[in-house]
């Protein structure tokens, strides 16, 4: 079984508009709620490909009820921790005119000592019998970066690899634990590294010390521009197909899905990234976040290229 550790459960609101203006009243073509959180993602976009994954977190008030009766209405299994406040709800504004999206996120939730040792217990639980972890995302206010190099080590202790995806200063907190695979964008790593990361050599470069340093592989996603995946003895340059892209919202979680899926099937690591890139593609086809259909994802499939990548 696939495990996801989401500690910011949220909801993402996603609203079409046809330009953005201030100070103006904007009718909205379109809205709709999705789910949003990274591992919450990857869940959501596993269940559309047939494979069940069980998902944790911290989740307060109603929108965490309504988290957990969307993840149940596919099969998700859930144990939320209830803590105090409200679970986010994001705005995710996406402009018709092609200009762009902006997403607009809060922190809500009340968490205390006694809840991240109540939701690092569970964790632990789940984890004896899982396949592969997905964790990350922000956390709530209260809870130290250091929760994530916890998690982590609690997984590697069980010998069960982690796919760890988030941004500083969570990311070197995690990665100081070893985690198996990250998945950072362009910001992402730039703030890792401490200096600006714009093109696939200096990528590269920052992959190499990440595996050298803490035997981590790096997937480094950079939108049009593609990824580039630096593994032990390997790396691949990842093209993004040419498609209209709807909403990128959730496309980078689905890379997560792609490689968790892998690993539960006892597939080569490239498995997972053609599946992950596949989904990532079928995301950006639809408005609400981490929304794809698996009948997408097996056309763009044999579409993904890896390219084998050197300096």
């Amino acid at each position: 079984m696939i495990v996801t550790l989401t500690p910011n459960t949220t909801l993402d609101l996603t609203v079409l508009i046809p330009k953005f203006e201030l100070n103006k009243t904007i009718r909205a073509s379109q809205s709709l709620y999705g789910m949003a959180g990274k591992p919450t993602d990857a869940s959501w976009v596993l269940a559309e490909l047939g494979i069940p994954s069980h998902a944790l977190g911290f989740g307060a008030g109603s929108i965490a009820h309504k988290i957990e009766a969307m993840l149940h209405s596919r099969g998700i299994t859930t144990d939320f921790v209830p803590v105090g406040g409200e679970s986010r709800v994001n705005m995710v504004i996406v402009c018709e005119d092609g200009s762009g999206q902006s997403t607009i996120t809060t922190s809500s939730l009340d968490v205390s000592d006694q809840h991240i040792d109540r939701l690092l217990a569970r964790f632990e639980g789940a984890v004896r019998n899982a396949s592969c972890v997905v964790m990350g995302g922000s956390l709530p206010e209260n809870v130290p970066p250091s929760f994530y190099a916890d998690a982590i080590r609690l997984a590697k202790a069980y010998a069960v690899p982690v796919i760890f995806d988030a941004g500083e200063p969570n990311l070197s907190a995690g990665l100081a634990a070893c985690p198996d695979f990250i998945k950072p964008n362009e910001d992402e790593l730039s703030g890792l590294v401490g200096e600006r990361v714009t093109d696939m050599p200096s990528a590269y470069r920052a992959g190499q010390r990440i595996l050298e340093q803490y035997g981590t592989s790096s997937i480094m996603t950079f939108g049009g521009e593609g990824a580039l995946a630096v593994l032990p003895e390997r790396a691949y340059h990842i093209p993004a197909l040419k498609i209209e892209v709807v909403s990128a919202a959730g496309a980078g979680d689905a890379v997560l899905a792609g490689l968790a899926a892998s690993i539960e099937r006892g597939q080569p690591v490239e498995d997972g990234l053609r599946l992950g890139f596949a989904a990532a593609t079928a995301v950006c086809l639809m408005a609400g976040t981490a929304q794809c259909r698996s009948a997408d994802v097996e056309a763009f499939l044999p579409q993904i290229e890896l390219i084998p990548y050197r300096l």
